[in-house]
């Protein structure tokens, strides 16, 4: 049965025809995560096959693959991977890329299906000898590439074998038409990676694992998922299988119910733990470069980057997997730990692709934010919050936009939100209606949990730096979130402390 196609993915598919009929070959569908690439694949085969046309899909992961084959129900196909039984006399095809470079050109055990169309998913890796082998085999074929990031690992364009872009809207202008979610973004301090390696346009896998696996790096992720994502489900992107094992023991460790998946995770026991994590059974899975493609779950409510990278494809890959919505899903929160956000900018800005493989992609926007200030984006925290925040514009996650201030307040605080000690403004701690808000606040946590006065003492000296005025007794009153969030995450730093000890 034919699925009904949203009006930009209508356009899109009109738009390639168009294309094929000018006489282009070669062509490119940019379309964000969760905007219906495969949606708009089975449109495009249909239309081929009611051409007498056939048409092979290409994909590298199985997920994909068992997406596409339960996309094209309806549609007479045979799938070529392990296990499936052939059907070589079927219009349609579905082949993973490497069973069908293995079989058909290494081993020539194999004939390569005739094909007029040939559909390139995750077409982004089309520059890999394993897709360039076969698409080499089919010069008067029509190629379509599917990808929400159109260029290369180094970010350069795929001109070299695409001759045309088509492209759906952008992120967020699918947000505004209520075809996605936005994101949420908290922002730690940019971790130090001076001395780390580049390679291939990105950060050396070894030398970033041994940077960022330290105890108080990851124990600092467990607080903040706590704090700020409230035990909304998530997946964490590690930078090693050893680094994400090591997330995995600080949440258990916290009492989290948390699992790992890599590379060699047999098929079977991933595919157990991502249904855990959908039914709830466990609230955070961390991975090593597993989960970046081919893989969603609307219900997906936070991100975390662990894994710092320069490159544009893959921070925005890691980011689109929290983009669908779910019922009673308002956005997705995103505890980026990599410093990501600084280098790249947000989801929801407007990226300059290119076919060019001179040129690199470009975030336009989060050029000018990071123009004029050289060494670091004016990304800022917001006061009302606790979001990251582009200075001068309002709050993505609460409108909050602060007047103007003839001088900036200096404060030091370690919590996440802190994007750039010297150019950060935020209320001062030695304000004394803050302290007094504060203050009763945690007498009214006190009293709900039957905690003593020399608790809030305490903790009043903690938030403060010094104690409460002698003989003050604060008139208990109810705790804000941001309040009940800061004790919760002293609680387990506390408790972790002696775990240590």
């Amino acid at each position: 049965m034919t699925e009904v196609l949203r009006p930009y993915q209508a356009k899109v598919v009109e738009e390639f025809w168009r294309a094929v009929e000018a006489g282009l070959r070669r062509i490119i569908l940019v379309a964000p995560t969760a905007s219906g690439k495969t949606v708009v694949a089975r449109a495009v085969v249909e239309q081929a096959r009611g051409r007498a046309l056939g048409s092979l899909f290409l994909a590298h992961r199985r997920e994909i693959l068992t997406q596409t084959s339960n996309k094209l129900r309806g549609i007479p196909h045979g799938i070529i991977r392990p296990g499936n039984l052939l059907r070589p006399l079927e219009l349609v095809q579905i082949a993973s890329v490497q069973t069908l470079h293995r079989r058909a050109i290494k081993a020539g055990i194999l004939e390569l299906p005739e094909a007029a169309l040939v559909i390139v998913d995750e077409c982004h890796h089309v520059v890999a000898n394993s897709y360039r082998s076969i698409i080499e085999c089919y010069p008067e074929s029509i190629l379509l590439g599917l990808t929400a990031t159109p260029c290369r690992g180094d970010g350069r364009g795929l001109g070299n074998v695409f001759q045309a872009m088509i492209q759906c809207p952008q992120v967020g202008d699918l947000i505004e038409q209520g075809f996605l979610v936005p994101t949420r973004v908290y922002a730690p301090v940019d971790p130090d990676l001076h001395g780390v390696r580049v390679r291939h346009g990105d950060y050396v896998e070894s030398d970033l694992a041994d940077r960022m696996d330290r105890p108080k790096l990851v124990g600092d992720i467990v607080t903040n998922w706590i704090k700020f994502a409230q035990r909304r489900k998530a997946v964490c992107f590690a930078t090693s299988v050893r680094h994400s094992i090591h997330i995995r023991d600080e949440f258990f460790a916290a009492g989290v119910r948390a699992e790992h998946i890599d590379g060699t995770t047999p098929m079977d026991e991933r595919d157990a733990t991502l249904a855990r994590l959908a039914s709830g059974e466990i609230e955070i899975v961390t991975n090593c470069m597993v989960l970046t493609e081919g893989w969603d779950m609307p219900a997906l409510g936070c991100l975390i980057l662990a894994r710092p990278t320069k490159q544009m494809g893959l921070y925005r890959q890691m980011i689109g997997r929290g983009l669908r919505p779910a019922p009673n899903k308002t956005n997705c929160i995103v505890i980026d730990h990599s410093g990501a956000t600084y280098r790249l900018g947000f989801a929801e800005d407007h990226v300059e692709w290119t076919l060019d493989p001179d040129l690199k992609a470009n975030n336009p926007t989060h050029a000018v934010r990071v123009g004029d200030q050289p060494g670091g984006p004016k990304i800022v925290e917001c006061r009302e919050c606790g979001a990251a925040r582009v200075g001068g514009m309002a709050c993505l996650s609460c409108g909050y936009l602060p007047e103007l201030s003839p001088c900036a307040i200096e404060v030091v605080d370690g919590d996440l939100g802190l994007v750039d000690p010297s150019r950060r403004a935020r209320p001062c701690l030695d304000d004394p209606y803050l302290r007094n808000q504060w203050f009763s606040m945690l007498a009214g946590i006190a009293a709900e949990r039957g905690y003593k006065a020399g608790w809030v003492a305490h903790q009043y000296r903690n938030k403060f730096g010094d104690w409460p005025p002698p003989g003050a007794r604060p008139v208990p009153t109810e705790p804000s979130v941001e309040v009940r969030r800061w004790v919760q995450s002293r609680m387990i730093a506390y408790a972790r402390r002696r775990k240590s000890a």
